[in-house]
Parts: C-alpha cells; structure tokens; sequence
C-alpha cells in the first residue's frame, strides 16, 4: 500500500548490468549477487529503450526482405520527400534489410491470382540467405494485406527453413500502403529479436525455479502487454508513452479534462494533447523509417535541459546539439559546454543546496556554481555588448521556452485547438523549472504537478492498462448498406482482441471496455479522421464537425470513404488511487531561506519552500522556489501554487506581469541577439504552420504526399523575412514575385485583397508553380505579405499535364497568370477568374 520513489543511472557499468534489476534489488534489500524473491512480487510493468536505440544506431539482427517480382527498390525510394530539403549532400537512412528476395506472385487489387507463389524459387532463396547467417525474415507481398494467402505460404517455408523470426505484413500492419506497411514489417523482423532477448534476459534474472515473475511492458499505443507478446513495432515510444498515461490518469483525477503533456528531460522535450481520448498517429517516421502502426502521438523538440547553448557572432542559439549525461552541463563539473541547465543556475533558479551531491569526477560533489559564472563571463565578454551574466543566461531561456512553445502549437493550434482552455501538465525533471514560463507563452491559465511529476512516466506505466489494437483495411463508400458488413468486421476483430488478452492472463476480463472507431475520408482525399461507430447520421455529423475544425472547411456533397476500422480492448489493471490529506495544523507555509533569483529582469529575493512541508490550501505566491525529492519548481511573478488535499500542487495565473525592461541603447546596425533569435523561430514557425494549413486544405497529391509547395513572410519591400524548410528553388525567386506585386499594384491593394501569378518573367519558376500572395494590413498600410506556392499537376498547355516537351513559346506550357486579383475585399473574384483561364 505503499509507493516509493527510487532512481538510479540508466546506465552505470562500475555498479551494475542492468537498472532495472537493480533497482528491483535495491527495494529489496537485497545484494547485488543475490537472487530476486519471485513470489514477493505479484507484476513487474517495465518500459524500455533497447529497441529504439537498436534502431537509432541499425544494430538489429540480420534481416532479409522477400517483397513481390519487380518491387525490390520499392522501401528504398520511399516516397521520395527529402528529410532536409536544404542539405546539400544528401545522404538516405540506411536500410534495415541486408538482402532483398524477390518473390514471383502477383494478386491485383481485386483479389484475383495472376501468379501463384513460385514456392521452389523461395525455398532456394531463402535457403541460402539461411546459410548466409541471416534468422529474420519479413514478408511484403503486393495486396497482402487484404489477400494474404501467398504471404503465408512464403512464410510457412520460412519456418520449415529455421528462421526464428518471421514478420508477415498482413499481421504486423494490415492496411494500405506498400512502402509505410512494408517498412513496419522490416523493423519488426529487425528489432523483434532483440527484444526478445532482453526480455529473456529480464526474466532469467526475475524467475527461479519455484515462481515466475509476471513481466509486461509498456507499448507505444500507452498499453501494457505481456513480455510475449511485446513485439518490436510497438515498443519504440515505450518510455514517452508511459508519462502521457501519467499525465492523463493523474490529471482525469484532478478534475483536468483537457491537457497539455510537457515532459522536459535532458536532451529533448516531450508535449501530447489530450481532450477525452488518447490521440495516436498512424503513421509515424523515426530515423528514417516509416512506421505504420498505432502509436501514441507526441511532437519532440530539440530542447531540453542539457541543450547547449551558444553565440554564433549574430544570434543566441539553443541546441539541437545536446552534453548528454556525459560529460553533461558545465555545472555537473566533468569538462562539459554551457547548457539551458547551466542557465537556470546562473540565474538561481537551480540551487546547489537541494541537488543530491553526485556530479564531478568522483560523483560525489555538488553542481558546480563557480565553473558556470565563469563560463558565462567568458561568454560575455565573446558577445561584447552591454549584458550582464544573468541577463545572458536570461536570454538563452527566453529562446528555449519559445522553441518549446512552438512544439505545443504544432500539436494544439495547427490542429484547431484553443489551448487558452487547456492544463499545462508539467513533468520529467525539467518541466517544472519552465512551466510558468511556457504558459504564459501560450496563454495557458493553469499547471498541474503531481507529487510524482519527476518519475511519472515510470508512474504511468505502473497505472497503465492492457490494451489489444485490431485493424483492417475496408476501402469502400460509406452507405448504410455498408454498416451491417462493419457491425461484422468488428465482431471479428472483438474476438481476436479477447483471445488475445486471454492469452496474456488479463484478470479482469469482465471489466474490458470496447471502442469501435472507423477512419473516413472524402472520396479522393487521403487525409484520414477518426469517428465512434455508431448509425450513419452520427458518423457523418462527428466526421464534418472534425474536419471543420481540423481543415477549417466541410465538402458536404462529397461522399465518404471507409479506410479502415479499429478496435481497441481496453483491460484494467490497477486503480488509480492517492490519499486524501488534510492540514495539520493552522501554521502558514514555512520558507527554509530565501535566495536571489533573477526573473521578468530583475534580482528577488525568493523565498525556498519543500514541497513535502506544504498542507492543503497553502498558497505560495511567486516568485518562489519548491523543491521536492525529484525536480525543482518554479513559481515565477504573476503566478501562484496551491496544494490541493491530494497533495496536487495547482499552479495559477493571477496576473499579467509587466516587465520592467532596463533601458539599453538601440542600434540599428547591430539588432538584439536575443530577440533576433526568438523572432526568428516565431516567423519560421509561422511559416510552418501555413504550409501544415495548406497540406492540410489541399486535394491534390503533389500538395499532400510529395510536398511540392512553399510558404514564406516577406517585408514591405518584398524581401524575405522567414521561409519554412520547404522547397529551395521556390524560395529563391518568391521575393521576386512579391516584389512585381508592389511595383504593379502596390497604390491600388486593399485590405482583404489576395492575388495570385506565375509569371516566369516575374519571380515565377514554371508555369504549375502557381502563387498566392497574400498582404498583411495595419491601419491601411501593408506592413508585410504571406506568399504560398504549389506545383499544379495541369495548368493548360498544348499536352495534358505540367511542362509539355514540345513547347516553344510560354504560351504552349500553360496559361500564365500575372498579379490576378484572385480575392478582392474578401470576396473571392470566381467568375473573374473562370473568364481568365477561359480566354488563355
């Protein structure tokens, strides 16, 4: 009845093998060469990154890839996006497969046989990759996801053969898409062994003789599953996945429905949105590899306390670039750079006094104050202008917090979530240092930190539940003849789900909870919602209120498309439970000292609270630090904490602050380095979020899957300020497009005007790259301009499709637009426009 709080080095080869075991020993009492008690504990609930870092660093097992005659390159070409559009020197992921066999067989789309399985060729094949040394094997054949007989003839020969992983993609992923389904399907044969491994690995240390240990680890889908059925695919998020399972169990708890995850660490920060239900993503990308399986949906940025941070002769930068826990942060005193944690000690936001003493050489000193100043002065002095110390630190925290704002509102507003509404629930062993600051970058009104904000990840894990996801690919228009055959699919998929959590020995089977959902589409869209199975009228009315609010637009008399359905069994495994506590006795909150800290530019006296010595209804007003045995909080002016009678510390906005920024010369030839930085990320992330409206809005294929448009902010002479990482020849002749609207038309724009061109002589590239120029008015004056350009598959010409061979004039490539007003006063000019491409 009891939790307690044990941390320990993921790693620490002079001590131990493995953290998890000794930790288990460690609460045992029980020697490092001693041997674990099995029937002492009922269930051990584990999250690991074995998987992950095998697949950061490609040391999964030799994996041979059997793929449908003439389809061989087909992973390797992908969907030909480039990763970073700007890199010069491209250099592709390497390939988890080491051979290809390629398979003679072949079923079209409707499920009819053109050619059966070759099965002597495979057997030969196979054989040899066998004696090659290779055991893991996935097999990806054309439409099998749907017609999977000839992926499981391929792999019964597989087994026959030896091979101790088989991966067959109707199992692993069965839905559309041959290069995300078959690049799942690789890294589950690659990754699987190796996990199986380490969980034999665990067990063999929990189990004697007598007792097994019951082992389940987290998956990325935020489910438990027994260590059997723990399958590579699934386990790449294990440990992010645990924390926004804490994040969501303990706030539903506090009474907060609508939540915004914020987990900082060291190297990255974590952020989720929750409103009800666990949002996932079907298909995700991680070193290169697409991944389509159900995973749970988190945005990571390059920010985290031990980002380093640096003067580039211009600008302040805070990572990507990361000390790591070793050498770490200046202030742990092993030799490492200047980091964002190394800046919460400059400006004492961090204090030596309530950190455990295991930094230095000897691991057993405290954070070292004296290198950081230090460093901080020679960093002064390299930046040269009149800034003190703590105003540096100061500024490479304003950056920080706006990088990681920036992530939240790629979750949250890009998506049409008003986040003003929203917790920030704050965790990990940074978060709490940044959440105030964080909100009021995003106008967030309140924070939630749980007791176990420091180790809630471990604490989701532990309140997790089993789950079992079931899909299938259906592809059909949505009628309400349809719904009796989905009524059927789903009672299949319920089925299989049971059984499978029969088989995991879930003990409280009659309590599984069943969700039924189905992804609709529009026909001829890809972009995908997901809605509860219920009557017809219901599904459309859920489907057009989220694509309202997701694209900003419904197309009512556009049918919908079935893609697929889910199922998800949901199986408790243990009841949230925190105890109710109760003030023991009158006294006001007691500070243990006060030390400086400087904040909103200026040093306060701030008092030092522990966190265990507040009672319910104390009210700390900020500025103010809380320590607590795992993190430190910071209370910044204008906010308040509470403690609520389950120890939940809620902390509150009371009011805007105003700054009181000391008054610095201004130069005109030298911008702020500081703010040149922080708007420089928010001009870029503007521009990312018009290229996600425009993926997002678009129907065409060249807009949504090859990427071939861009978004930018120019100034009032139509130079470029910001460009998201979008396409370089683009970008390299929009000023020029801008800049003719301002010549052309400049005296006569209005507001709520919007024009379009694609006039090569103009700033355009070729005819299809069409641009909307878009102006940006303030008391009647245009003080900047948006311009967003796409590739259109026709635009005209003497040819059907882009760019006609045989063309010798403009005019034989397409209709040339040149500074048409396409909206005027807000109204769009739709006739106007038909008369134009009519007469060219």
């Amino acid at each position: 009845g009891e939790i307690v709080v044990h941390k320990l080095l993921s790693e620490n080869p002079d001590h131990y093998h493995d953290a998890p075991v000794q930790g288990i020993k460690d609460l045992l009492g029980i020697l490092p060469h001693g041997e674990i008690p099995s029937a002492a504990i009922e269930v051990i609930k584990m999250g690991t990154t074995v998987a992950t870092n095998a697949l950061l660093e490609r040391k999964g097992d030799r994996t041979v890839l059997l793929i449908t005659r003439g389809f061989r390159d087909a992973l390797r070409i992908g969907y030909q996006n480039r990763v970073d559009i700007f890199a010069r020197q491209i250099i592709l992921p390497e390939m988890l497969y080491e051979q290809v066999i390629e398979v003679e067989e072949r079923y079209n789309a409707r499920g009819d046989e053109l050619i059966p399985v070759e099965i002597s060729q495979v057997r030969d094949d196979l054989q040899a990759a066998y004696t090659a040394g290779i055991r893991s094997c996935a097999v990806v054949l054309l439409h099998g996801y749907r017609y999977p007989q000839h992926e499981k003839q391929v792999a019964e020969v597989a087994r026959e053969i030896g091979f101790t992983q088989v991966s067959v993609s109707h199992q692993v992923s069965p839905l559309m898409k041959l290069v995300s389904r078959g690049d799942t399907t690789v890294v589950d044969a690659y990754l699987s062994p190796i996990l199986r491994r380490y969980v034999d690995q665990i067990a063999h240390q929990l189990n004697n003789h007598q007792d097994t240990v019951r082992l389940m680890f987290m998956q990325s889908n935020g489910g438990l599953a027994e260590a059997n059925f723990f399958q590579g695919k699934d386990s790449i998020l294990s440990g992010p996945a645990g924390g926004i399972v804490g994040a969501v169990k303990t706030s539903t708890l506090a009474g907060f429905k609508k939540i915004i995850s914020f987990d900082m660490g060291g190297t990255s920060t974590d952020v989720a949105h929750y409103a009800g239900e666990y949002e996932r993503s079907l298909e995700t990308e991680i070193a290169g590899v697409r991944l389509r399986s159900p995973m749970m949906s988190i945005h990571t940025v390059a920010a985290g306390g031990g980002s380093i941070v640096q003067f580039d002769g211009s600008r302040y930068r805070v990572g990507p670039e990361s000390a790591g826990a070793n050498p770490g942060p200046a202030a742990y005193g092993k030799g490492g750079p200047l980091t964002v944690t190394d800046c919460n000690v400059m400006v004492g936001k961090l204090q030596p006094d309530f950190f455990p003493k295991v930094f230095g050489y000897t691991q057993n000193l405290p954070l070292n104050v004296t290198i950081v100043k230090e460093k901080f002065r020679e960093l002064r002095a390299e930046i040269g202008d009149n800034r003190t110390e703590e105003e540096v630190a100061s500024g490479f925290l304003a950056i920080a917090v706006e990088k990681m704002a920036n992530a939240i509102k790629k979750i949250s507003l890009q998506r049409g979530y008003d986040v003003s509404f929203y917790t920030l629930c704050c965790f990990s062993g940074a978060g709490g240092q940044h959440a105030c600051l964080i909100a009021d970058a995003l106008g967030i009104q309140q924070i939630f930190i749980h007791p176990y904000a420091g180790v809630l990840s471990a604490y989701g894990i532990g309140l997790a539940d089993i789950r079992v996801l079931k899909e299938k690919a259906v592809e059909a228009k949505f009628t309400a003849e349809l719904l009796s055959e989905l009524t059927d699919i789903f009672e299949e998929l319920i089925c299989q789900g049971r059984e499978e959590l029969q088989q995991q020995n879930a003990d409280k089977l009659t309590e599984v909870a069943i969700k039924r959902q189905v992804d609709l589409k529009y026909e001829g869209t890809d972009s995908t919602l997901k809605v509860d199975f219920a009557n017809l009228n219901s599904m459309v009315e859920q489907f057009s209120q989220k694509h309202q609010q997701r694209y900003g637009f419904i197309m009512s008399e556009q049918a919908l498309i079935v893609e697929s359905v889910t199922v998800e069994l949901i199986c408790p495994t243990h009841t949230i439970e925190e105890p109710i506590i109760s003030r023991k006795n009158n006294q006001p909150p007691q500070k243990i000292t006060t030390v400086p800290m400087y904040t909103a530019n200026s040093w306060h006296d701030t008092p030092v609270y522990q966190r265990e010595d507040l009672q319910p209804e104390d009210c700390i007003v900020g500025p103010a630090l809380i320590i607590e045995q795992t993190g430190t909080n910071v209370i910044e002016p204008g906010w308040q904490a509470k403690l609520t009678n389950r120890n939940h510390l809620i902390v509150e906005k009371t009011k805007s602050l105003v700054v009181n920024n000391p008054e610095r010369e201004i130069s005109l030839n030298q911008p702020d380095p500081v703010m040149l930085e922080i708007f420089n990320n928010l001009f870029r992330s503007i521009a990312e979020q018009m290229g996600t409206t425009l993926q997002n809005t678009s129907y065409s294929v060249n807009i949504k899957e090859r990427l071939d448009f861009s978004c930018a902010i120019f100034d009032q002479q139509g130079k470029l300020i910001a460009n998201a990482p979008h396409i370089p020849v683009h970008l390299g002749s929009m000023s020029e497009s801008v800049g003719s609207l301002i010549k052309a038309k400049g005296k006569e724009i209005q507001p709520g005007d919007v024009y379009v061109l694609n006039n090569p002589y103009n700033g355009g590239t070729h005819l299809p790259d069409i641009t909307v120029i878009t102006p940006v008015f303030n008391n009647n004056v245009p003080i900047f301009y948006l311009a967003s350009r796409g590739h259109h598959a026709d635009i005209g010409g003497i040819t059907p499709g882009s760019m006609p061979p045989y063309s010798k004039t403009v005019t034989e490539e397409g209709v040339l637009i040149d500074n048409f007003k396409l909206v005027e006063k807000g109204y769009f000019r739709e006739q106007e426009l038909l008369e134009l491409l009519t007469n060219n």
